[in-house]
């Protein structure tokens, strides 16, 4: 099983509808295996995609949190810590849907546990909880809270003898449920846009996951790459970097392609100094262009076709050419610029082995 969490932190880099197509695409094409989104983003934007796309998706969404016992991850991780640290999980499937019987357009072995702007106010509860004293030596609150999404994960592997394929939505933020998340996941695919922001914004991520050298004097044991650390909590790799939202028309526009090389050569300084913070190359990369060619995967602009397609809450592969209503609108679609996002799309899923 791998399990892939889709996160930069930076807004706007595009994770949740990258998330969206790649999910969608993976479970077209490995009908063998089951796909599971789990959407820890309070805006809950990929679970109102996947369930039908406006507001067909919005209702869906709400219909699930105002559950008595929601279908969410919010009714997961209540139950959970209701139970207290230590006690067996819940039944995943009291809390994972199959898409397809919200949204008939999609596969029948893609699966979500959705997302709840709950999120966001029942964070302070999942902090209390991981700061909570440990009543017993051996149950470590912090560890047994930030490896809720983890456990489900490691039981649907023990459990079933389908194969899975698990792919995290994340909020850019780096709140408690980012934290957890991060936490669930193996691998890290990292959007980047082709913007000064950006580059900034991977040095972050790397603070954020591995610490500041030195730390520092006042906060520093208290980051979660401290307490990670301390609790021998593994840090996702990166698997693969996503520059999104480039310019079209003969590739990116010699600026912005500028501004992917500065953020490649960031990522890059890092891979030399810092080579575990990366998954295993066979051929590990010696150089720049090498880095890029390994572990960068453009994706064209979805433009059009690819926002209109969550819209419809269709895939990529479904959505016909001509005229289609986006809420009060009129939008004509390219069917060659369907395909080109659909290439593109392609190129990722190749590399979620």
């Amino acid at each position: 099983m791998k399990s892939y969490a889709v996160w930069n932190n930076k807004g706007g880099v595009g994770k949740s509808t990258i998330t969206y197509h790649l999910a969608s695409r993976y479970a077209e094409l490995h009908p063998e295996k089951k796909v599971l989104v789990i959407d820890l983003c309070p805006q809950s934007n990929v679970s109102m995609m996947l369930l039908g796309g406006g507001t067909d998706g919005e209702d869906a969404v709400l219909s699930m949190c105002t559950e008595a016992t929601p279908r969410t991850v919010v009714g997961y991780l209540s139950t959970v810590i209701a139970s207290g640290a230590g006690a067996s999980s819940p039944d995943p499937f009291n809390f994972i849907v199959p898409v397809a019987s919200f949204n008939a357009n999609m596969p029948e072995n893609l699966y979500l546990l959705c997302g709840d702007g709950n999120l966001e106010p029942m964070a302070p509860a999942i902090v209390g909880a991981a700061a909570a004293p440990a009543l017993i030596p051996s149950v470590k609150p912090w560890l047994w809270v930030h490896t809720i999404f983890r456990r489900l994960i490691e039981e649907l592997e023990d459990e079933l003898s389908d194969e899975w394929l698990v792919l995290i939505d994340t909020n850019p933020s780096f709140s408690i449920y980012t934290e957890l998340a991060i936490s669930a996941a193996d691998r890290l695919l990292t959007p980047v846009n082709a913007d000064d922001s950006s580059r900034v914004a991977v040095n972050a991520m790397f603070i954020l996951l591995h610490g500041q050298v030195p730390p520092h004097p006042i906060y520093g044991s208290w980051t979660f790459a401290a307490k990670a650390e301390e609790h021998g909590l593994r840090i996702p790799q990166i698997h693969g970097i996503i520059p999104n939202r480039l310019t079209q028309n003969l590739g990116p526009a010699t600026a912005f392609g500028a501004l992917s090389d500065a953020s490649a050569a960031t990522l890059f300084t890092a891979y030399q100094a810092h080579p575990g913070y990366f998954t295993d190359r066979r051929r590990p990369p010696l150089t720049i262009k090498g880095f890029k060619s390994s572990f960068t995967h453009p994706l064209r602009d979805f433009n059009t076709a690819g926002i209109v397609a969550c819209h419809l809450g269709v895939p990529l592969s479904r959505l016909e050419g001509g005229h289609h209503m986006v809420h009060t609108s009129e939008v004509q679609i390219n069917r060659e610029r369907v395909k080109e996002c659909l290439d593109a799309v392609d190129s990722v899923v190749k590399v979620l082995d």
